[in-house]
């Protein structure tokens, strides 16, 4: 059998990333911790974790941690069937999101169920390619993604289509691309990305001018990792980039943004994965974003 206090503590070394924020949260010494982690190695035979800044799990430290996870969500919600409102505690519901989405809709989505209920969202922002990476490791119960098939013992569901318009301020428009998007203009012309990991720039000019455009030298590039800067950054004339949709239209109503490619756009399809488990709250938690995704994403 496996002791869930050491479980407990491997999880949150990895979950706070390190012994001491371990120990604070667990109300413990660091050494307590340590020792637990090393017990639960001990007595499974391998390590479990490496002991890096921050730490992470190994192979099979991920395994359990899954495990863990799960088991936790599950007796999370047979303690709120079993007590009262008012004398349960809140439930943990980790999470991962891709920036935009959280920005545009996806705390809209959850909104009532976080009034309904007594929940507190622990939630990871990351590129929309790497969400399910979580959730493979057993970090989060569910992820927005664009990987269309579900991993090893989660669900997937489609929910919808995210546009991207690339834009650009009329100004910055006049003056780097005079004669239009061209393939020559885009490698000159500063850009702006989410991150070093942010594939869609390089996906839309792939989508514009053909595969080889991705080998093309990249321009200047500007790193901002915030979805609404991000926006301010074409706005103010600064760089042009890819733009949710639903984030552009005003600016290109009011004037402030016009497209670059009118007759192109970025077409991203988001799914939802979760947990392979029978659980009221996954269960609701999709029903939420399903019923979101219906107004705020195209089909």
């Amino acid at each position: 059998m496996l002791d869930y206090k050491l479980l407990e503590a491997l999880a949150l070394v990895v979950r706070e990333g390190g012994f001491e924020r371990a120990a604070q949260a667990l109300h413990l010494t660091q050494s307590a911790v340590s020792q637990r982690v090393r017990l639960l190695e001990t007595q499974l035979g391998r390590p479990l974790l490496v002991r890096a800044t921050p730490p992470y799990a190994t192979e099979s430290g991920r395994e359990l941690l899954r495990h863990y996870n799960q088991a936790r969500l599950l007796e999370d919600e047979l303690a709120e069937r079993l007590a009262p409102r008012e004398e349960s505690g809140f439930q943990r519901l980790p999470l991962a999101v891709n920036a935009d989405s959280l920005a545009i809709w996806f705390l809209e989505a959850l909104a009532p169920l976080l009034a309904e209920q007594r929940i507190l969202l622990d939630l990871t922002v990351d590129d929309q390619e790497r969400t399910h990476e979580q959730l493979e490791r057993g970090e989060v119960a569910g992820c927005l993604s664009t990987l269309p098939e579900p991993v090893r013992g989660t669900r997937c569901v489609r929910l919808g289509v995210m546009p991207y318009f690339c834009c650009a301020a009329p100004a910055f428009a006049r003056c780097w691309f005079t004669h239009g998007l061209t393939p020559e203009t885009a490698r000159r012309a500063p850009a702006v990305l989410f991150n070093r990991k942010d594939a869609a720039h390089d996906d839309f000019l792939g989508l514009l001018f053909g595969p080889q455009a991705i080998r093309l030298t990249p321009g200047p590039r500007h790193y901002v990792p915030s979805s609404e800067k991000f926006v301010d950054m074409a706005v103010l004339g600064l760089a042009y980039g890819l733009i949710p949709a639903h984030q552009a239209r005003p600016h290109l109503d009011s004037g402030a943004l016009v497209r670059l490619a009118p007759q192109k756009a970025l077409d991203v399809v988001l799914y939802w994965h979760s947990w392979d488990l029978e659980s009221d709250l996954m269960s609701a938690v999709q029903r939420r974003l399903l019923q979101q995704a219906e107004r705020s994403l195209e089909k």
